[in-house]
């Protein structure tokens, strides 16, 4: 007798009967994955970011920044949601009023202990494959941010940053926006 193994892949359908229970559900290529609420350390470097950005954007009206939970469909069987996505005004045309369907300009994903294999390989992958422009992994625990950008449809590791350094956060979707990378983990 042969033992067989079956996995189960879910869809849209499915992703929206799981439970509102204040952690992140997600699907990556139809597998369910769930991460417990962050800690504090990871809010507070969201919010300082999302601030920023926030900030920079009511200014300069070039497009709009999302904060989780905040669904990306890139397809019936991939939905994200990361911590901060930023969206161009030349692409805003995939923000609908529910969520975002297609690729942001940028996605943001800080780690936490319980996500870092899932940000740092998975979610790579899957925002590579589909299209988003830039890639930033905030590590609030080593205070650093490797943000990886699309080179002829492959990422690149472009930068690696850190808080110890004095290096400066910047990206070409807002010319003239920079973050020293000691108010991002302050």
């Amino acid at each position: 007798m042969s033992s067989l193994t079956y996995r189960v892949q879910y869809s849209y359908e499915d992703y929206l009967l799981f439970p509102d229970d204040g952690k992140r559900h997600e699907l990556i290529d139809g597998e369910h994955l769930m991460s417990p609420t962050p800690f504090t350390t990871h809010q507070r470097v969201s919010g300082n970011l999302f601030a920023a950005l926030y900030n920079f954007l009511k200014k300069n009206k070039i497009g709009k920044v999302f904060s989780a939970p905040c669904d990306i469909i890139f397809s019936d069987t991939d939905i994200v949601q990361p911590d901060l996505l930023f969206i161009s005004a030349e692409h805003t045309s995939i923000i609908t009023e529910k969520n975002i369907q297609g690729a942001p300009d940028f996605v943001i994903e800080i780690i936490s202990p319980s996500t870092r294999k899932t940000d740092e390989v998975i979610k790579r992958k899957l925002y590579e494959q589909y299209g988003v422009g830039e890639y930033w992994v905030v590590d609030p625990e080593l205070e650093v941010i490797k943000v990886y950008r699309r080179v002829n449809n492959r990422y690149e590791r472009i930068a690696e940053l850190s808080k110890e350094a004095n290096d400066v956060l910047s990206t070409p979707y807002l010319s003239s926006w920079t973050m020293p990378l000691s108010e991002v983990f302050e």
